[in-house]
């Protein structure tokens, strides 16, 4: 090879990578972030999509499913619209949503869903500039099978905290019982028809006192870095607490940490989800398969575990177990129980908070030897080896003058469940700090 042909091959060759590296310049030039084909933008009559935000994935609220709605055993909801009321406890730039069918015994059809910002006034009225269209996969239709879930593809919609959002979905044909959790304390809505982008709430004639199909509603949110998830039963639950208020203990504690962040404290940014389900127990099922009311034990994982960006565990778990059982239960086996959801938690890097359970003398259920058990029970917490944490409900609610009680003031009549002062109590009682320190692992 002549050395002026050398010197041409080199040459081309320079020219080649100028070439190509204005190539690459402009594409990343051109390019605005958005992840290709994670976040769904069906905005109605809306132009192009907005450039994808950063953030991280946290629960902005949840709930259990329960078991499969009575009524609803042949036909379901078919040829109805079901609009959830939900309430968020950490705002973003995009959502998605989680749809359960874990009661249902045939596949379960949607045409149709959608996610909007609520009006404010208490009523299914959406605010029409939010309503976005929900697809699963690309489709606007998903079917999801019997015992299974599905999980919507992210919509670019800024959700803020403390709002309330509905979550609309819409089937038109029987899919047997519907998935639901009974005691929502927020009233939901139905329409007959596919009435899911209707945004003036007037199809909505029919209130409910459940949420059925929605288990979750996440946000890609800058203010959050994490969830705390809230596992009990129905004193999570909230079930004597104020309807449509958001009084209940966890919504409480999320507002709390939330004050605290602003006014500067040191503290982990953490939404805060309530996996309550009145009547749970840490070791027994309900009736049916798969079981009604699952035990502690076997949800763990599905309302726990697995929700996302879970950091932390608080645990208020145990008092049914010492109520329903038709014998006297045994302390050992129910702290047993704990410390096995406390070894699964810490399998996956996350910390957990365990609360004493609170005195129930003048409920029905009350024996003098079941207050034996709740002692030992509440000994064995207190001492530690079961949780990292404990917020020590017990000893704040409690009347200082028949600690058996609830105190007079905290007590929402039937001698077991808090009244709203007495969910504020709780929630005022926790300690802020014991949130730091969680494992690092991401689920």
């Amino acid at each position: 090879m002549t050395k002026r042909h050398g010197y041409g091959v080199l040459g081309a060759l320079v020219a080649l990578v100028i070439l190509l590296s204005a190539a690459i310049y402009i594409t990343v030039a051109a390019d605005d972030g958005t992840p290709r084909g994670t976040l769904a933008d069906t905005r109605p009559h809306r132009g192009s999509a907005a450039p994808a935000s950063t953030g991280t994935w946290v629960g902005a609220w949840a709930t259990a499913p329960v078991g499969g709605e009575p009524g609803t055993e042949t036909q379901g909801l078919a040829g109805h619209s079901v609009r959830n009321v939900v309430h968020t406890t950490a705002g973003g730039t995009s959502a998605r949503v989680t749809l359960s069918n874990l009661y249902g015994q045939s596949p379960l059809t949607l045409t149709h869903a959608t996610v909007a910002l609520s009006t404010g006034d208490g009523t299914a009225a959406a605010d029409a500039e939010t309503m976005r269209r929900l697809t699963f996969n690309g489709s606007t239709s998903v079917v999801i099978p019997a015992g299974g879930q599905t999980v919507s593809d992210a919509v670019r919609l800024t959700i803020p905290h403390d709002t309330d959002v509905l979550v609309t979905t819409y089937s038109p044909t029987p899919s047997g019982p519907v998935t639901y959790h009974p005691h929502a304390r927020q009233t939901s809505y139905v329409a007959t028809g596919d009435r899911t982008e209707d945004t003036t709430g007037g199809p909505y004639t029919e209130q409910t006192p459940y949420w059925r199909y929605l288990t979750a509603l996440d946000v890609l949110s800058n203010e959050a870095a994490g969830t705390v998830v809230v596992f009990g039963d129905s004193i999570t639950d909230g079930i004597t607490s104020t309807v449509g208020a958001n009084h209940r203990w966890p919504d409480i504690l999320s507002g709390r940490l939330r004050s605290a962040l602003e006014s500067g404290q040191q503290l982990p940014r953490y939404s805060v989800v309530n996996e309550g389900i009145s009547g749970n127990q840490v070791l027994a099922d309900g009736l049916g398969r798969p079981a009604e009311n699952q035990s502690g034990l076997g949800r763990f994982g599905r309302d726990a575990l697995a929700r996302t960006g879970t950091k932390v565990v608080v645990i208020d778990l145990g008092v049914n177990d010492i109520l329903r059982n038709r014998r006297l239960a045994d302390p050992h086996r129910i702290t047993t129980g704990l410390r096995t959801l406390v070894r699964q938690a810490h399998a996956r890097g996350l910390k957990v908070i365990g609360a004493t359970l609170m005195p129930f003398n003048g409920h029905r259920g009350y024996t003098p030897q079941r207050e034996a058990v709740r002692q030992q029970v509440n000994a064995d917490i207190r001492a530690g080896g079961i949780y990292d944490a404990v917020v020590d409900f017990d000893k704040a609610l409690r009347d200082p003058y028949d600690p058996r009680r609830l105190r007079p003031e905290y007590d929402s009549g039937d001698h077991l469940h808090p009244s709203d002062l007495g969910y504020r109590t709780m929630a005022q009682t926790f300690d802020l700090r014991t949130l730091t320190g969680a494992g690092q692992t991401e689920l």
